[in-house]
């Protein structure tokens, strides 16, 4: 049947309602507007108003003249004609549509279908998995592997990706190991995985029976001082527990140059679990984007803050920073320890690698650290996006929580990263996508065991030896214009080598082998704990957490070594180049405004939030590019190829930032479309009433706390 007409629901007084049609497909949820004014960051998959199925977190039918209420699934009836359609998306919005033109069978019948294909009855069914490929030819393949045009992120699901991380992080003691090549070992781990060279295979095999789901210790990172980072499951056997830990430790001792100590973090001890993490997000979610935003404003921070969220956030970067001691400071290898090594160690094992390798704060660094932490380490993210909606138990935003981690640290040192927040926030996105196996499996082996399901069933014949792989997220053309893409760009990242001035002085960034990486902790650490030898002081379990999550810098007497390193690093300037660490005092710890409020009316600014800054200095630097480009011309070019006056250096689309610089006769102010919100539309949420500036803002000005919008729009400051 064609599409039912329906009005899509923005305010009360209908003045912005939103007319068009909704359809849905097996991919996505589309409302088509007859005629839609807005228009930002342009997807080449999802319309502005589109919704991947498996974004859907639920599907609400509403009568209002029977007052009825049904939350759809899949092979459910609905017994009444619905009047509304409320979809709860798990990127934060909330679409609202209103089927008053709409015959009651239509309306029934494209509620039933939402709710039915938001929900596959197995990984079969999403979309991904079912119709979405790329085959590459023979012809295309180097060495038997597939090349993935113009993809420079390593997959790390081959050997060579690994002996070049070895080399490039100097880790001389350690090797390339293929013992899980076609997943014979451990189901969950990835076919090459870096051991200690002291360690045989043979050895591997027989310790690998006393692990969770037989996950070896896996190597994460090399310090140039040649402490390493290690990720370890628990063992399986409490009473083998000592004298498994003792070949483990003599292995990654011996890859050690001086041979020092390993210390061992337990870091389900020490941190909140999966369904705390979880807890804390809803709550947060609930107060932003489910609470009426003006009615919560006197309480509004607070009940922030009780979420626990920013509390969790917190928790990890300390105990990150805490690893990031012993690693830099005490030059001993640590390994860190949770039941399956597949949620939390994902999170810790990232951060402490972003804080200490500056290679890891640029674009293609960090997709390598995705790639290589989460992905092919085994996180679940099946379960943990909870993509089938099976187990609501499992669910758990670990991955929104890292980048969570990832921001605070850019919202401090903002010119140490090459990416931007909408970068983050656009990755996020991604995760409900179901295009790319990147965030839609939980393991490399689901992944491939998939894969050939998948040309068994399109029946392609093995005698064309064709090589199929689902697109990865990295491949960013395939969702992003390249002009697009440039909002990734953060116009203020120091690149290694550049320049900056300090005192009137223009220094130039490097790292050197022989120093310290530099820091600046404005909390400090408290020790490291867990099983650690030695006779080192121990991290707080559980229930201490809170004491520890308060402001570190009262006066001491006798100063801990943690303490009086953090306190000698925090003295010197930070070295964008060297070890980044977050402040920790829990005032510094801020609410990622783009990703939580940036479908809240209420809360937009219009022509103001970071983009302001942003759109200036991407400005900035695509004039300073324009003449870098002109005095290479002028240096290079005869007398008679002079450029003439008026040319602007590259073409446009080689150039780097988004914003580009003004010529002279353009008007010299920001465009109408900037909003704290950008690159992201509010009026896309389609149920919330559109009012920019907030009352929170109005009540910092020194003006009363208004209890509604309708009083506020009729006030004025």
């Amino acid at each position: 049947p064609p599409p039912p007409r329906l009005k899509c629901i923005n305010t009360e007084n209908n003045q912005d309602d939103l007319w068009g049609k909704l359809i849905c497909t097996n991919f996505k949820v589309s409302f088509i507007p007859n005629d839609d004014p807005h228009k930002r960051l342009s997807h080449k998959l999802l319309g502005e108003h589109d919704i991947p199925l498996t974004c859907l977190e639920q599907v609400v039918t509403v009568n209002d003249t029977k007052g009825k209420k049904k939350v759809l699934g899949s092979n459910q009836k609905l017994k009444f004609n619905p009047t509304e359609l409320i979809l709860y998306c798990k990127d934060l919005r909330i679409l609202r549509f209103c089927f008053n033109e709409a015959g009651p069978e239509s309306a029934r019948k494209v509620c039933l279908a939402i709710g039915h294909y938001s929900h596959p009855a197995d990984l079969q069914l999403l979309f991904g998995t079912e119709v979405f490929f790329i085959v590459c030819n023979p012809w295309e393949r180097v060495n038997g592997y597939p090349q993935r045009t113009g993809l420079r992120t390593p997959f790390f699901d081959r050997s060579s990706d690994w002996d070049r991380e070895i080399k490039r992080t100097s880790a001389s003691e350690w090797r390339v190991c293929s013992i899980n090549e076609d997943y014979i070992i451990s189901p969950s781990l990835p076919e090459f995985i870096v051991v200690p060279v002291s360690m045989a295979d043979q050895d591997l095999k027989q310790y690998s029976l006393y692990f969770t789901d037989m996950r070896v210790p896996l190597w994460c990172w090399n310090h140039h001082n040649g402490s390493a980072l290690v990720r370890m499951a628990s063992v399986v056997d409490p009473l083998t527990q000592r004298k498994t830990d003792q070949k483990i430790f003599t292995a990654i001792t011996r890859s050690h140059p001086h041979r020092s100590e390993v210390l061992k973090s337990e870091l389900d001890k020490c941190l909140p679990n999966i369904l705390e993490i979880q807890n804390a997000f809803i709550k947060i979610r609930q107060i932003c984007t489910l609470d009426p935003f003006e009615e919560s404003e006197e309480r509004w921070l607070s009940t922030i803050e009780n979420s626990r969220w920013l509390e969790f956030v917190r928790a990890f970067l300390k105990q990150s920073a805490e690893i990031v001691y012993y690693l830099d400071g005490k030059n001993v290898s640590v390994i860190i320890q949770e039941e399956e090594d597949r949620d939390l160690n994902c999170v810790v094992s990232s951060l402490v690698q972003l804080m200490l390798d500056p290679h890891y704060r640029s674009l293609i660094g960090f997709q390598s650290l995705v790639q290589k932490e989460w992905v092919m380490a085994g996180h679940r993210f099946l379960d943990r996006c909870n993509h089938l909606k099976k187990n609501d138990k499992e669910e758990s935003p670990l991955f929104v929580l890292f980048l969570d981690c990832v921001w605070q640290m850019m919202n401090q040192y903002p010119a140490a990263f090459e990416f931007t927040e909408a970068y983050l926030t656009v990755l996020s996105d991604s995760m409900w996508i179901p295009l790319f196996s990147t965030f839609l499996f939980s393991s490399s082996k689901q992944r491939a065991q998939n894969l050939m399901e998948f040309a068994k069933n399109k029946a392609i014949p093995s005698a064309e030896d064709p090589t199929l792989y689902f697109p990865s997220v990295w491949e960013w053309s395939l969702q992003y214009s390249t002009k697009d893409q440039t909002l990734f760009n953060n116009p203020m990242y120091v690149g290694k080598g550049a320049a900056c001035v300090q005192n009137g002085e223009v220094k130039s960034f490097s790292r050197t082998k022989q120093k310290s990486f530099s820091s600046t902790l404005r909390g400090s650490a408290t020790s490291l704990r867990n099983g650690l030898r030695g006779g080192e002081d121990t991290l707080p379990r559980r229930g201490s957490l809170m004491s520890e999550l308060k402001p570190d810098f009262s006066p001491a007497k006798d100063e801990s070594p943690s303490e009086r390193y953090f306190k000698e690093w925090f003295s010197r300037p930070a070295d964008l180049h060297g070890l980044l660490i977050p402040v920790l005092m829990p005032s510094h710890m801020a609410l990622w405004k783009l990703f939580f409020l940036r479908w809240v009316p209420e809360a937009c600014i219009s022509k103001g939030g970071p983009i302001t800054a942003y759109h200036k200095l991407s400005q900035l630097v695509d004039e300073i590019e324009i003449l870098r480009s002109q005095l290479r011309q002028y240096k290079g070019a005869s007398p008679a190829s002079t450029p003439l006056k008026g040319q602007r250096g590259r073409p446009s689309e080689q150039r780097n930032m988004y914003f580009r610089a003004y010529s002279p006769d353009e008007p010299q102010t920001p465009p109408d479309y900037l909003t704290s919100s950008f690159p992201f539309n509010p009026a896309g949420n389609l149920c919330r009433r559109y009012v920019y500036g907030t009352p929170i803002s109005k009540f910092l000005n020194g003006a009363r706390i208004w209890l509604s919008t309708e009083t506020l729009a009729n006030d004025t400051v």
